[in-house]
């Protein structure tokens, strides 16, 4: 999936929570709702002054307006690794939340299907069409 096609599918699906999501869709949203934040942000200093204490107009409108569709597919990428949606919750843990979480978020999805929807990567929209294909490089087993 690239980048626009993620953000697409992310706001197309703004508040849906059930369903799954794969690594590069989760991961390039992840990287436009930061990149949103900086160029806002910087727009907003820019119009409204650099002072600390002057007031921000345009980055909380993005970060209120992302936040959503960012927790639904933060959710739906715990769904494609096979783990409740309520894990998400263990952000609340300051540092070791986050790192676990990160770390499911960066690792792979089941193999077909699982309990929360068909696989993403099965070549297949649910419609018939072709949507996505994994990919061609073959993967390299590790010794142990």
């Amino acid at each position: 999936m690239d980048f626009t096609t993620a953000i697409r599918t992310c706001f197309q699906k703004y508040a849906t929570f059930s369903g799954r999501a794969q690594r590069s869709e989760y991961w390039y949203f992840v990287l436009f709702v930061v990149l949103g934040g900086v160029v806002f942000g910087l727009i907003d200093a820019i119009l409204l002054g650099w002072a600390s204490n002057n007031p921000q107009l345009l980055g909380p409108v993005f970060s209120l307006a992302t936040f959503l569709p960012n927790l639904a597919a933060a959710v739906r990428r715990l769904h494609d690794t096979d783990r409740s949606g309520w894990w998400i919750l263990l952000v609340l843990i300051p540092l070791i939340g986050w790192i676990v979480l990160i770390v499911w978020y960066s690792s792979g999805g089941t193999e077909g299907a699982n309990r929360f929807g068909p696989d993403p990567l099965d070549g297949t929209s649910g419609g018939g069409e072709v949507f996505l294909h994994r990919s061609s490089i073959p993967s390299v087993r590790r010794r142990d």
